[in-house]
């Protein structure tokens, strides 16, 4: 019934189990292949989301059954965020206790089944999704270091009844799922219903189609990709580390091929936003030369600067502390939300300190004299919002450095700055 070959490979397997049918059926027939193929380790994991007081015996029933299968099993507590969808925030939950558990390379084996692809296609359509949010679920994808697996998606929810059925299995009903107040469970008990009594072959052919449209977004993902790494080339500053593109690049394609390009790149950082929400991309792209305009999405935002869009989130969202005195300058230095710094210097130095700029900055060049610390970022084409966090060397009163900028200096001394990481986001 399953094919789990290619993930035998894997360092470790999980089984996301909540208690249900779905997950119960998935869970003994992954026990019965470990009993007669070798297998990477399998453990089970339930997520307690507390949302309401009947789930609170779930983890007993979920012990109880992976302890007659001899199956290892975590019970994670999660905070649901408040919000208006309920729904929603408990899954980003869920999935966020997930991403945190997988180590490089594991595998999340998780129940969805064919009813559930048909589901998520009616639903999504009666929303206005487009093309990528009415593909098909993936039997695989991306989850932090690891991947999540749905091997039940050939299968339809009546043959995941009978299985259970025919082996006696016991499972937890989750009452939340009658209350058809729950958009979802509207569709799953009234809507679809009715749609299967009159076209008995519904759930398959909406599965049929959202694997049709799979095709097609992986066609236009294709292209996208193409186009982003036409954008991506010539990237200036890699020490900053930093995701961007060139806008001439994307400006010079068609309003849909850019919506294309940058659905794809920002799918990897971000939630994509809605189509009322692409306004602010046309707000960045055409704001004037001399504007620095922000368009701020899910976890992070998209700055203009230098020609090019930038993709910020994590710690350079995060104002700088203070500057800070460097007692011992051949240690490194760590920067309070604004990664380290070491020096490279041809003589000791000694009373320096690491400063942020306020304006009016100016340091001594060799051959040069005095200059104006802003010309010299804007000849050096530094994006305006690396300017207030690159870390300035002084000894005293003087400016000796600026990170990661080559300038003859009389101190001859270099500072190296390793910039904070941008953490991305989940799609």
């Amino acid at each position: 019934m399953l094919s789990l070959t290619p993930w035998l490979s894997a360092p470790a397997w999980y089984i996301a189990f909540s208690g249900g049918l779905d997950s119960t059926v998935l869970l003994h027939l992954l026990a019965d292949y470990a009993r007669q193929h070798p297998t990477p380790p399998l453990r089970a994991i339930h997520v307690h989301h507390g949302l309401q007081s009947a789930a609170d015996a779930w983890p007993g029933h979920c012990k109880a059954v992976c302890a007659a299968l001899g199956i290892e099993l975590d019970v994670i507590p999660v905070t649901v965020a408040s919000g208006a969808s309920v729904e929603q925030a408990a899954r980003d939950a869920r999935y966020g206790a997930f991403e945190k558990l997988l180590s490089p390379g594991a595998v999340l084996f998780t129940g969805q089944h064919r009813d559930d692809q048909a589901e998520t296609l009616l639903f999504r359509l009666l929303r206005g999704a487009g093309l990528r949010g009415l593909s098909a679920m993936p039997e695989a994808r991306a989850l932090g270091q690891g991947r999540v697996v749905r091997p039940l998606l050939k299968l339809s929810r009546q043959q995941l009844q009978a299985y259970a059925d025919a082996q006696g299995l016991a499972w937890v009903e989750d009452p939340s799922n009658a209350d058809t107040a729950m958009a979802r469970n509207f569709l799953r008990g009234e809507v679809l219903p009715l749609l299967h009594g009159r076209w008995p072959a519904a759930a398959s052919n909406f599965a049929r189609s959202a694997e049709h449209l799979g095709e097609a977004l992986g066609l236009l993902d294709e292209l996208a990709a193409e186009d982003v790494a036409q954008a991506c080339g010539k990237a200036p500053l890699p020490w900053l580390g930093l995701a961007s593109l060139d806008l001439a690049t994307l400006k010079a394609l068609s309003p849909a091929r850019q919506r294309n390009a940058l659905q794809f790149w920002l799918s990897q950082r971000t939630r994509l936003p809605d189509s009322r929400h692409w306004a602010g991309w046309e707000a960045l792209r055409d704001a004037g030369a001399d504007a620095c305009p922000i368009w701020r999405l899910e976890g992070g935002e998209v700055q203009r600067s230098n020609g090019r869009i930038w993709w910020l989130s994590g710690a350079w969202l995060q104002p700088v502390g203070a500057g800070l005195p460097w007692p011992d300058p051949s240690q490194v230095l760590e920067l309070p939300g604004n990664g380290s710094v070491r020096l490279e210097a041809g003589a000791a130095l000694a009373g320096l300190r690491i400063a942020y700029r306020h304006g009016g900055e100016v340091m001594h060049i060799e051959g040069r004299g005095h200059r104006d610390l802003k010309r010299l970022l804007n000849a050096l084409h530094i994006p305006h919002f690396v300017r207030p966090r690159l870390p300035l060397l002084y000894c005293g009163e003087q400016l000796l450095a600026v990170a990661n900028v080559a300038l003859r200096t009389e101190a001859n001394c270099q500072l190296h700055w390793l910039a904070p990481t941008d953490v991305q986001g989940l799609s």
